[in-house]
């Protein structure tokens, strides 16, 4: 089975619109897990826009699941996750005024960078993952890095299958491969939903993992947290 990890950032998103603290994302993460979900994800970003880095310290204790922290790797945002100790850390070059992620790493380029912050997060019993474009140099470079995961971006692979272009899967199976071949585990997020999950899962030997926010919690307004996690459980099964 691949595994599903909420993300709760929009959840903050709509708390921070009005003020106060409704909804109140520890009691979403609560749920969610009780719901079915078998992680939670976060990205704190430098603005605090959404998720806030008081957020992050206050879902460890309710977080009995997996709990992923995903962000650029900038001095603060390393300093808090060696503080939390996340069971897995995800590691995403997203730029400061970025809306949302929209580029892996050049693992290539990175490398040195990569391998000393891997390095620290592995020392403190945290478990890593690169977030990647889904090409085979890049893929090879993240094995030089010592990641235990890669994360593959697939906003691309949801764009092309809204319009029917099916083939562009070939590409991520392709990467797969060659992840499993290195040692690598697999997870997968970006524009994921309950329309595609499922093709994509069926086309990526093990993927251990897929991280959902946006589409899951809009799909939610209409069908409720409980069973649109148990739809995206059975489709992932």
């Amino acid at each position: 089975m691949t595994k599903l990890s909420v993300n709760i950032n929009k959840i903050a998103t709509l708390r921070n619109a009005r003020g106060g603290d409704m909804p109140n994302v520890v009691q979403v993460a609560i749920d969610v897990q009780k719901f079915g979900a078998q992680g939670v994800t976060i990205h704190p970003r430098p603005d605090e826009r959404h998720i806030r880095y008081q957020d992050a310290f206050n879902l460890k204790s309710v977080v009995h699941t997996e709990y992923n922290i995903e962000g650029n790797p900038m001095d603060k945002f390393l300093e808090m996750v060696l503080e939390i100790k996340p069971t897995q850390v995800t590691l995403v070059p997203d730029a400061v005024d970025a809306i949302t992620s929209n580029a892996g790493w050049d693992t290539v380029k990175h490398q040195k960078y990569l391998q000393e912050i891997i390095a620290e997060c592995r020392r403190n019993g945290i478990r890593t993952s690169i977030f990647v474009d889904p090409k085979l140099g890049v893929i090879e470079g993240a094995a030089e890095t010592g990641t235990d995961r890669i994360e593959l971006y697939t906003e691309e692979f949801a764009h092309q299958f809204k319009l029917g272009n099916l083939s562009v899967i070939d590409r991520y199976t392709a990467c797969a491969i060659r992840a499993n071949e290195l040692g690598l585990g697999i997870n997968a997020g970006h524009d994921l939903s309950l329309e595609n999950v499922q093709f994509f899962k069926d086309h990526i030997p093990n993927l251990l993992e897929v991280s959902i926010g946006h589409a899951l919690i809009c799909e939610s307004l209409y069908f409720g947290f409980q069973n649109v996690i148990q739809a995206y459980r059975k489709k992932l099964l």
